[in-house]
């Protein structure tokens, strides 16, 4: 069964999403995320996404404060993105909490660097972020598109053991109008053994539906939940945990 993956992203400590990546099309929800954190755990969910949009456009880790808090207050298995450059930074996460940390810039930029991260602290505590534009791998908080595809970014490091890839379609994401189903699929017939995580786009439940039917693992789902599109209801009504 499929495994819904609640998402916060955060901006100066508050909730936030984005449409299509653009940081000027930012809506502010005025919720705590610690408590929304706290009420999807109440619901059932076991694991939480949480996006550091500070971290991704200035290149450090920021709003660990909250982060803190979410760990400290639930027991979601917690994966944290954003602004990772150092070991330092790998340290403090794993310290307050994180289960995973997601790498995305560093993995196209320093491969090298995140081949040893997984040695070191073992590849499964990483979770890969490939945010893509058609198939093309975007970094910098998706601020800069490059000319590797996704395909050849996971071959890269398949040697090094890794578990966990996340696959962020760009021109969906935010925007509430379904997932990219071929590709999701596409990429779990290439990679039977890897954890496929699909992100991007769900607006409704029969999108997780369809993704279940692709044998995808586990999907995002963000702007749908905190709107109300998707009620944790109707998620406890239906077992989507593995």
């Amino acid at each position: 069964m499929i495994q819904i993956i609640p998402a916060i992203d955060l901006m100066d400590g508050s909730c936030v999403r984005l449409e299509q990546g653009r940081f000027e099309n930012k809506k502010k929800y005025s919720i705590d995320p610690v408590e929304k954190a706290m009420e999807w755990e109440n619901s059932g969910l076991e694991r939480l996404h949480i996006v550091d949009l500070d971290g991704a456009k200035n290149g450090n880790a920021s709003n660990l404060k909250t982060v803190k808090e979410i760990c400290k207050h639930t027991g979601m298995k917690v994966d944290y993105g954003g602004g990772i450059r150092a070991t330092t930074d790998l340290d403090e996460l794993f310290s307050i909490g994180i289960s995973y940390i997601t790498i995305g810039s560093i993995a196209v930029k320093k491969p090298d660097l995140f081949g040893q991260w997984m040695d070191t602290y073992g590849p499964e505590k990483f979770i890969l972020a490939a945010d893509v534009r058609k198939e093309n791998i975007a970094i910098s908080g998706w601020q800069e598109t490059t000319g590797m595809t996704i395909f050849e970014l996971i071959e890269t490091f398949i040697k090094s053991g890794l578990k966990q890839v996340m696959c962020t379609d760009i021109s969906r994401d935010g925007m509430l109008r379904g997932v990219s189903t071929e590709l999701y699929s596409k990429l779990k017939q290439q990679y039977p053994n890897l954890n496929i995580i699909a992100s991007g786009g769900v607006s409704s439940i029969d999108d997780i539906y369809t993704l279940e039917n692709e044998h995808v693992d586990a999907v995002i789902v963000g702007k749908a939940l905190l709107e109300g599109i998707i009620k944790p209801e109707m998620i406890k009504n239906y077992s989507f945990k593995k």
